[in-house]
C-alpha cells in the first residue's frame, strides 16, 4: 500500500492521530510526513490541527472522499481496466467517480472524459494527459455537479461506449436509486447516450435506500462493488457484477 493510502487509512480508523506517531508507524521521518499531509489536505481528503492529522467530517465530495478511501481506489482501478487509450467516455459525480478520473489521467492517454462534474473537473485540473469536456447546465452547489434541460441538450450531442456513475442505493424491486430527482434525469439521459452503464459503488449501498428509481438491473452492464455484498445479492446481480477484494 502506498504512505499516502495508509495515511488516510490510518487516520479514518482513529478519527485523529499525531505527527510523531504516523512518523514511527511508517518509518518516515516527520518532516516527510508533514509533505505527505499536505498533499492530503491540499486535496480535502483531511485537514491538521495542533499536530495531529484529522479526518474531515460532513457531505461534500472532498469528506466524502476521505471514507473507505482504499476500497474506493480498488473500485476505481477495478474500472479503469474496462478503459483503453484514446477512449472516449461519460463519468457522472460521486467520490469513487472522482478517483477514476484521476486514475485516468495518472495511467492512461489521451482519453477524452465528458462530465457534469465541476467537482471533477477541479479535481483532475492539473493532468495534460486527457481531455475534459464538462458539460454546462444550472449548477447544484451541494454536489457541485450540473442538472437541467440545457445539459440534457448538451448530452444528445455525444454517444460514447461507456458510462461511469456511482449510486445512492438499492432496492430490490426498484433497482439503483438516487436521492435527487434532477441528478437522476441526467443520468438517465447519458444512459441513453451509451452503450454500457456501468454502477461504481462501494457495498454499503446495497443496504440502503434512497428517494428516486435510478437504473433497473437490466440497465446495467457491470456493478464494481465490494466482496462484502450480501450472498444473496451476489446471485442476484450474478455476471454483472465485478468485485474487489479489501
Amino acid at each position: 500500500m502506498k504512505r499516502l493510502e495508509k495515511i488516510i487509512q490510518l487516520v479514518s480508523q482513529e478519527t485523529r492521530i499525531d505527527v510523531n506517531t504516523l512518523s514511527e508507524l511508517l518509518e518516515v521521518s516527520k518532516v516527510t510526513i508533514r509533505k505527505d499531509l499536505d498533499k492530503l489536505e491540499s486535496k480535502g481528503l483531511l485537514h491538521r490541527e495542533h499536530g495531529y492529522a484529522v479526518l474531515n467530517s460532513g457531505d461534500d465530495l472532498n469528506v466524502r472522499l476521505s471514507y473507505n478511501y482504499n476500497l474506493k481506489k480498488q473500485i476505481a482501478q477495478r474500472a479503469l481496466e474496462l478503459i483503453q487509450d484514446n477512449d472516449t467516455i461519460m463519468i457522472e459525480s460521486g467520490s469513487t467517480c472522482a478517483l477514476l478520473a484521476e486514475m485516468i489521467c495518472q495511467q492512461r492517454r489521451n482519453v477524452r472524459i465528458i462530465t457534469n462534474s465541476c467537482f471533477i473537473a477541479n479535481y483532475i485540473r492539473s493532468y495534460d494527459t486527457c481531455s475534459v469536456f464538462l458539460l454546462g447546465g444550472e449548477y447544484q452547489t451541494n454536489s457541485e455537479v450540473t442538472v437541467g434541460p440545457l445539459l440534457k441538450e448538451m448530452i444528445r450531442l455525444f454517444h460514447v461506449d461507456k458510462l461511469f456513475v456511482g449510486t445512492d442505493g438499492y432496492d430490490e424491486n426498484s433497482g439503483f436509486m438516487c436521492k435527487d430527482l434532477m441528478r437522476c434525469e441526467v443520468v438517465n439521459c447519458m444512459a441513453e447516450h451509451a452503450e454500457e452503464l456501468i454502477i461504481l459503488t462501494d457495498s454499503s449501498k446495497f443496504t440502503k435506500h434512497s428517494l428516486v428509481k435510478q437504473f433497473s438491473l437490466d440497465q446495467v452492464s457491470y456493478v464494481i462493488s465490494d466482496a462484502a455484498i450480501p450472498k444473496e445479492l451476489k446471485a442476484t446481480l450474478a455476471d454483472k457484477l465485478l468485485a474487489v477484494s479489501e
